[in-house]
């Protein structure tokens, strides 16, 4: 709890909300890790929530947004991390945490459905901490710099995210260029990518339309203004995170196109090789065939025949093999 700008207590029983929410310069944020329906149906009719909001901040299939209701704004986004490298093989590395709030005119309220450790809260307390000059309630300050700094460490994490996935985009690049390429594994790498790019495609798009829609309400109950470049800034990273999703897309579809490119090569090579050595066995099959039938030739029934097959043959391999060997077909 805040009040007037300085931090007056870290704990703050959410029964006595109401009452603190009365007073005009209390600044109050409420953090919720893993409530059951009950605890929020019964904070929903202390602070007058919209019982769809509420809903929505307890289903694990909401999709990012915000929404505006009657004394307050519902907004839902998604907090991504990426495992390290190797720790579940070809499976989605991928994690989202699902962060919800309730934005009042003086209150923040945020809801995480999953575990605690799945979202580091403390670096945004860390933001709130270097504005808290301006966590004051006139004008909504308070409550639209607690809103940015969550969105913004959401944002972040999105950038943190993109940048691992990047990072294994170019160490794939190496792999599939190296000169013992396991295709197998590269095929693995880039399926595992692709799946762990749409998932993180469907929390970073729609972030957009949460920003955008943050802007609009604030719009509406703010006549200051003085918060604008914070969510343009804000608005700006969001679109420059959804540029790189798209990059990230047309890099790993590259790859897959690459890998089918480079194994199409690798097989006409080994059948153009086939078909050199084809080649040259081919001569000692003719030239033997040739001379073992049963007519008379020169040096028929004698040593002589002999060494002449085996020199004709020797000699027609030698002059395919430089031929094909010139020509790298073998």
């Amino acid at each position: 709890m805040w009040r007037g700008g300085a931090l007056q207590s870290e704990a703050v029983e959410a029964v006595s909300l109401p009452d603190l929410l009365a007073q005009p310069d209390v600044l109050v944020w409420l953090d919720l890790c893993g409530p059951s329906p009950a605890e929020l149906e019964a904070l929903a009719g202390r602070l007058g929530l919209d019982p769809h909001a509420v809903e929505d901040a307890s289903d694990h299939r909401e999709r990012p947004k915000a929404t505006r209701h009657p004394g307050h704004t519902f907004v839902t986004a998604y907090a991504t991390r990426l495992e390290a490298e190797g720790s579940r093989g070809y499976a989605s590395r991928l994690e989202l945490t699902r962060v919800s709030a309730f934005v009042l005119p003086n209150a923040l309220v945020t809801v995480r459905a999953e575990a605690a450790d799945g979202f580091d809260i403390d670096e945004v307390l860390a933001r709130w901490d270097d504005n808290a000059d301006l966590l004051t309630v006139a004008g909504q300050h308070g409550v639209g710099v607690l809103l940015h700094g969550l969105l913004d460490v959401v944002v972040d994490g999105h950038f943190e995210t993109m940048q691992s996935l990047d990072d294994a985009v170019e160490r794939l690049e190496d792999l599939l260029f190296d000169d013992a390429v396991q295709t197998r594994l590269v095929q693995g790498h880039v399926y595992r990518l692709r799946k762990e790019l749409v998932e993180l495609r469907r929390v970073v798009l729609p972030m957009r339309e949460v920003v955008n829609a943050v802007l609009r309400h604030r719009a509406d109950a703010d006549s200051t203004h003085e918060l604008d470049g914070w969510y343009d800034d804000l608005y700006d990273h969001v679109l420059r995170a959804s540029e790189w999703t798209e990059s990230l897309r047309d890099m790993i579809a590259t790859l897959f196109e690459t890998n089918l490119s480079l194994q199409d090569a690798h097989l006409n090579a080994v059948m153009k090789k086939l078909a050199g050595w084809a080649a040259i066995i081919a001569v000692p099959t003719a030239v033997t065939g040739w001379f073992g039938q049963n007519v008379p030739y020169p040096g028929f029934g004698d040593l002589l025949g002999v060494w002449q097959s085996l020199v004709l043959i020797l000699v027609c391999s030698v002059v395919l093999y430089v031929l094909f060997r010139r020509r790298d077909w073998i």
